[in-house]
């Protein structure tokens, strides 16, 4: 007698294995490297290049490791929902599957906000002033969201190029910003001053708001192991391909912030499209105003692809709660055609362009942006508690030692508790100054409520729709 297929097991049969290194590296690159995050650190001054250095060595890389060694020994669908049902029961994978979800429909809007503000500089004579126009980032931003969300529907074999093209149009333009800041700093000389004492973290209200971006802006690397089952190899792919854009990024991250800093004086710099801000004054001091609109078309398919990676990823992750049936079972729906959880994509995407509506609404460009960045970042963060949490939780289980394929964290079950410790620590700290409002907030007060509010309405929607599911399963 046969035994037919499970739903679930019918489900992500079906998804097909698209994704070989160079996609998964590029993938990576696109999914982290984000040219928004120099330019904050440019605004936030030269004290962001030792945070830069910081967060590279205590978080970034054991970051890098523990996520090699959970997607090295348990390369399922569903990524950091996965490590944490089995780490702690189905109820914490859940909190950290629907946090890790729930994030973008707040990340994507300002995401799309600054991608937006960056592709203004394609027109060169009116760049600054379209940077600075609602109207033109609430359509562009939504255009974007449409292209991804379409091509990723498709399929990952066509999806997989918009990430592609992400991780290539992300990096070209700031080596092209490097260049042309050494360029001129060799002509006329650098217009910030560097020093080891003003590289130093500054402890005030803004850089203690900022050091929960620059932690954020070393994430991403886990995105593709949601997608593990739909990566060629996973057990050898998914940690070269971290190790090598690991490297790549953090390199950048570091080089990209002297080159603002050396073109554009802190204060001057725009915390979303500074990137764009510094190449054009660099252009125009070299006289090859031709060089900027190069590099804002790269980088505008760059952010496109920055999108298109995230609504790959995070929509695996609903999709297999889906699957588990804590979500709706429509969750684990496959196309038919394109076989891809296509239900997730589009209501996540939905959500998402709701969320940058009303996020425009009686707010300035600036204030909408940072409101959205704080609460997404602590959404965000939740799930990578219990990920460096998982690590140290399954150190001991016996396939750690009998499993041939897996890539560990070096230093036996120490090594481990120290990755997971600072992991977890840093993340811990990240949330918490989340909640500080940055300097030049007018109200406050008012910051911190809307930010903390928003974040626990998020979180309770989850609650409820989890013990809506658990009832169905016992029944």
């Amino acid at each position: 007698m046969t035994i037919p297929a499970s739903p679930a097991r019918d489900s992500k049969s079906q998804l097909r294995k698209t994704m070989g290194f160079w996609d998964v590296l590029l993938f990576n690159i696109a999914a982290v490297l984000g040219p928004r995050w120099i330019a904050a650190a440019g605004h936030n001054g030269t004290s962001s290049i030792s945070l830069w250095v910081l967060a590279a060595l205590f978080f970034f890389v054991p970051g890098a490791l523990v996520i090699n060694e959970l997607s090295s020994r348990f390369p399922e669908e569903g990524g950091l929902y996965a490590w944490a049902r089995d780490a702690f029961g189905p109820f914490h994978g859940f909190v950290a599957g629907w946090t890790y979800w729930i994030y973008t429909v707040f990340y994507f809007p300002g995401l799309l906000l600054a991608s937006a503000s960056m592709s203004a500089y394609i027109s060169s004579n009116h760049g600054a002033a379209l940077a600075q126009n609602r109207s033109f980032l609430l359509w562009v931003s939504l255009a974007l969201l449409v292209i991804a969300v379409v091509l990723n529907i498709i399929g990952l074999n066509i999806g997989k190029w918009l990430q592609n093209a992400g991780g290539v149009g992300t990096y070209v333009p700031l080596l092209m910003l490097v260049v042309v800041a050494v360029a001129v700093c060799a002509r006329h000389g650098s217009v910030t001053h560097f020093t080891l004492a003003n590289m130093m973290p500054a402890w005030n209200w803004d850089t203690v708001n900022f050091w929960s971006q620059i932690a954020f802006a070393f994430t991403g690397l886990e995105l593709v192991s949601c997608m593990a089952e739909e990566v060629h190899n996973p057990r050898k792919t998914l940690p070269r391909a971290v190790f090598g854009a690991g490297a790549l990024i953090a390199l950048m991250y570091i080089a990209g912030t002297f080159a603002v800093l050396s073109l554009v004086p802190a204060d001057s710099i725009d915390s979303k499209s500074g990137v764009f801000q510094a190449i054009s004054v660099g252009s125009v001091a070299l006289r090859i105003g031709f060089f900027g609109v190069i590099a804002a078309i790269l980088v505008t398919a760059g952010n496109a692809g920055g999108i298109g990676s995230t609504v790959a990823g995070v929509a695996r992750v609903p999709f297999q709660v889906g699957i588990d049936r804590y979500l709706p079972a429509v969750f684990g729906k496959i196309h038919p055609r394109w076989k891809t959880p296509y239900v997730s994509i589009l209501v996540q995407a939905i959500i998402s362009g709701a969320v940058l509506l009303l996020s425009q609404i009686n707010e300035s460009t600036r204030g909408a942006y940072q409101s959205l960045v704080d609460v997404a970042i602590i959404l965000y963060f939740i799930p990578f508690l219990y990920m460096f949490a998982a690590v140290i939780k399954l150190v001991s289980r016996k396939d750690r030692s009998e499993n041939p394929h897996a890539v560990l964290v070096p230093g036996g079950i120490l090594g481990v508790w120290i990755c997971g410790g600072l992991g977890f620590f840093v993340v811990l700290v990240g949330i918490f100054v989340s909640l500080v409002p940055p300097g030049d907030s007018a109200n406050k007060v008012a910051f911190e409520l809307k930010v903390a509010i928003v974040t626990a309405i998020s979180i309770l929607i989850g609650l409820l729709l989890y013990w809506r599911g658990a009832r169905a399963k016992l029944r």
